[in-house]
């Protein structure tokens, strides 16, 4: 490509945030009484405070490779002995920008991104002097491969997000990441950071972690970072200091030869296990990495871009920016039908009723998060005392972790109380019920509570599928009602649903908004309908898995049918996650509201009236193998009707279809997106679906049963042409 062609790409981006590249002139400081000489610092920085990240767009990487020549012409005429590259407050580079991969049009455009990126990461490489990169804070995909490409690496303690997730994103760490990393930390660790950590929730190194893996060759303190790290640059130059890298390899060996192979077989039993090779991306990072360990750089680099580019193209990769950037870092920042948070008011003191296990659990992330004094009640002292011993038990945990210091472990302990009477909620702004799910029960609940409670106490349901409507029916003021839904386990579960009642008023509304945020949770506000949005469309998928079980279906052929679309489990261990007495009851109170689209199984009420609590036996699912006992199947009966695993898929995929454009008809949500973030951060639904619409549109399901798609063409599809 010529330099022309890059300039091309650059111009379709007129509006692109740039990340400058400033160039700072240092005098190293003397080792054994001399200076090595002038060294030149370049700082990224996009002029934004720390709450917006610095990017790699084609603007931004056309000025760093013009500064980059520049520094190798001095470097030539002998002015600077080092280059350092290092970032703003907070930030090396938080990778290339999303939203530009996103909206390159065609196959060439993103081939010349992809080629962009390593014309100017090889000037880097090749300055002719040595280069540093001072990694003082988050360094993700093409920003850690700065780092990576540089001669040397210095990481700071405090650095807190360094990762290669491309794997997670769609792609592969393309700009020279997966041929360097194996290479400097062994082909084990490198499937770690490139496979592993994606897939896990998209899970980071700390800047220690990623020093003890190898990926840098010291560490500093945050306060003074820039500083120690130049002069730990001026030692390297002037050879008194000489880095040890003891996991580093050469692959051209027997030995690590054979460590590649057994790296590259355990990725793809990985990636088959978390994805059931349901997206390209996770295989192409080691199929890549597998064919690099024979080729040289420049090999390799070619191979990268054409998989980049490829890549880009597919709507897995769409799906995956829709879902990580449109959703989950902006949609869920701002939630659709929020009322001005200006009407929240304050809450100083939390009731949870209930000391199960759910209610511990909400007074420990109240108490945690709000530090705010929270009491729990239950009908007897017992109860009352296991919940708060279980709030304290996790603090301890947490404390022996490290994850909590000792005095915010004590402060933690002393918020969380309990009492047999609701009259410790007298001076509550705010009290959630967790009691059984029955109808009645949370009633009395809330009578009881409404009676000790002042005007502007906020009450609250955890409800996951009855009415909230039903609930506040007999309350004197049913405006202050409102439905506060966690998903288990709630210290992990992102997702709070937020349910509005007809009467709920805008101040209650308001707050809970407000406290969601405060706890560091995604709300999503939806209609109270029955089951709300991620059970009601989980209950619709098990239900028709279980129908076609019922109807004669062999197990392994029902529940493996959806792997195809990647999910984290099959639906009948979901179903022993969940519970199945809880998964029918739900079912039932579905099947009460809608009727036939949620079919009560009879064969799972039998293993629930049996004390059964699941369909396979437990330790056959964690050998790989289920398999359902045999007094198990004694229990139940089927009919006559199998159908394949692609029927089973087909007729889901339509009766997902057919739920959504119902709940959307009937305004639970604002819109699909709504629907898609619920799915990823309520259900772990993968981010390569886009959630769950754009995958209905993408099989033909969305027209097949509503006669249009969801998303329009671009969002998290191919644009339209």
């Amino acid at each position: 490509m010529s330099a022309a062609d890059f300039r091309k790409l650059a111009d379709l981006f007129p509006n692109e945030t740039v990340t400058h590249s400033y160039v700072q002139d240092i005098d190293l400081p003397a080792v054994d009484g001399r200076s090595p000489g002038t060294f030149a610092l370049v700082t990224l920085d996009n002029g934004l405070d720390h709450s917006k990240p610095t990017t790699l767009g084609p603007n931004t990487l056309i000025e760093l490779g013009t500064v980059l020549e520049g520094l190798r012409e001095r470097a030539a005429r002998g002015e600077i002995v080092g280059v350092g590259v290092t970032g703003k407050p907070y930030f090396l580079v938080a990778g290339a920008d999303l939203s530009t991969v996103k909206s390159l049009s065609g196959r060439e455009h993103g081939l010349w991104m992809a080629q962009l990126g390593h014309d100017v990461y090889s000037t880097l490489a090749n300055l002719g002097v040595p280069s540093f990169a001072f990694i003082n804070g988050l360094a993700l995909g093409g920003g850690l491969e700065i780092a990576l490409q540089s001669t040397y690496r210095t990481v700071s303690t405090g650095a807190g997000a360094l990762a290669l997730p491309e794997a997670f994103i769609g792609l592969i760490p393309g700009w020279g990441g997966v041929y360097i990393l194996p290479r400097l930390i062994g082909p084990e660790n490198a499937v770690k950071v490139m496979i592993e950590n994606p897939l896990s929730n998209n899970r980071t190194l700390t800047g220690p972690q990623a020093f003890k893996l190898g990926m840098a060759d010291a560490i500093f303190e945050p306060a003074d970072f820039v500083e120690q790290s130049v002069a730990w640059a001026a030692q390297v130059i002037a050879g008194s200091v000489s880095p040890e890298r003891t996991n580093a390899v050469d692959p051209s060996t027997p030995e690590v030869a054979a460590r590649w192979a057994g790296a590259i077989a355990a990725g793809r039993s990985y990636v088959e296990a978390k994805t059931s090779n349901a997206s390209p991306a996770p295989a192409k990072v080691l199929e890549v990495m597998e064919a690099n360990r024979t080729l040289t750089q420049a090999q390799s680099a070619e191979l990268e871009c054409e998989t980049l580019a490829d890549l880009m193209q597919t709507d897995e990769f769409r799906s995956t920016v829709y879902a990580f950037l449109d959703l989950v870092q902006r949609r869920s920042k701002r939630p659709a039908g929020a009322p001005d948070r200006k009407l929240a008011r304050p809450v100083t003191k939390i009731g949870v009723v209930g000391a199960g296990l759910m209610a511990s659990q909400l007074a420990l992330l109240f108490a945690r998060q709000l530090k705010v004094p929270v009491v729990m009640t239950d009908i007897d002292q017992a109860r009352v005392d296991k919940g708060v011993g279980y709030v304290h038990a996790e603090v301890d945990k947490l404390l022996q972790k490290g994850r909590i210091s000792p005095d915010a472990a004590n402060r933690t302990r002393a918020l969380v109380t309990g009492s047999v009477s609701k009259e410790a909620f007298a001076d509550a702004d705010f009290v959630i019920e967790a009691v059984f799910e029955e109808l009645n029960v949370k009633k009395q609940v809330f009578k009881e509570v409404e009676a000790i409670v002042s005007a502007d106490c906020i009450l609250a349901t955890n409800t996951s599928s009855l009415s909230v409507t039903a609930m506040a029916e007999d309350l004197e003021h049913p405006e202050r009602l409102v439905g506060f839904h966690f998903f288990n386990p709630v210290a992990v579960m992102p997702l709070l649903e937020i349910v509005r009642a007809p009467r709920t008023d805008d101040a209650v509304l308001a707050t809970a908004f407000e406290l969601a945020k405060g706890l560091k949770k995604s709300a999503v506000l939806v209609k109270d309908a029955p089951a709300f949005v991620v059970n009601r469309i989980l209950l619709r998928l098990m239900g028709e898995v279980t129908a076609a079980f019922d109807e004669g279906t062999p197990a392994g052929v029902a529940d493996n049918a959806l792997r195809p679309m990647g999910l984290p489990m099959t639906p009948f261990v979901l179903g022993a996650m969940v519970g199945l007495p809880v998964a029918q009851h739900v079912q039932e109170s579905l099947h009460t509201a809608f009727g036939d689209r949620f079919p009560v199984s009879q064969n799972l009420q039998k293993l629930i009236d049996n004390g059964v609590k699941s369909i396979w036996d437990p330790a056959s699912v964690q050998a790989g193998e289920p398999v359902i006992p045999a007094d198990t199947l004694a229990l139940m009966s089927f009919g006559e009707t199998p159908s394949t695993g692609e029927e089973v898929l087909r007729r889901t995929q339509d009766a997902l279809a057919e739920e959504i454009g119902l709940m959307l008809d009937e305004g639970v949500v604002a819109g699909p997106e709504d629907i898609d973030l619920c799915m990823i951060l309520g259900a772990g639904w993968p981010m390569f679906l886009g959630g769950i619409t754009p995958y209905l549109d993408r099989v033909g399901a969305s027209e097949r049963v509503t006669g249009r798609k969801f998303l329009a063409p671009g969002v998290a599809s191919e644009p339209a042409a």
